[in-house]
């Protein structure tokens, strides 16, 4: 787990929301892993770590193309999917949208 998803988790477990898995591959027949997945009620949380980044990665045609494929495969099994940059885990907006969307 990177640094964001273990603060995130955190937060999580501080104001005592459900304990979602981690790494959660949620499409079966694919190899797309999901950072946190509350897995009854069919949330997945996506935190964007690299989008301050100039590595080739997410923000490359070919990264960008398969994040797009990733949540629109979530979509389509009927699951929610949530995007959080590194300042929504930071300043708690992240937790407090999760919260929102369970309640």
């Amino acid at each position: 787990m990177t640094k964001l998803e273990l603060e995130l988790l955190s937060q999580i477990r501080m104001i005592g929301l459900p304990e979602p898995a981690v790494e959660y591959m949620a499409i079966p027949g694919r190899k797309f892993r999901y950072d946190l997945a509350f897995i009854p009620q069919k949330i997945l949380i996506e935190i964007q770590g690299g989008i301050y980044s100039y590595k080739p990665s997410h923000a490359s045609a070919g990264g960008i193309r398969r994040d797009c494929e990733k949540a629109n495969l979530a979509v389509a099994h009927g699951w929610r999917l949530f995007h959080f940059t590194p300042d929504m885990v930071r300043n708690g907006e992240a937790v407090r949208m999760i919260e929102e969307a369970i309640k």
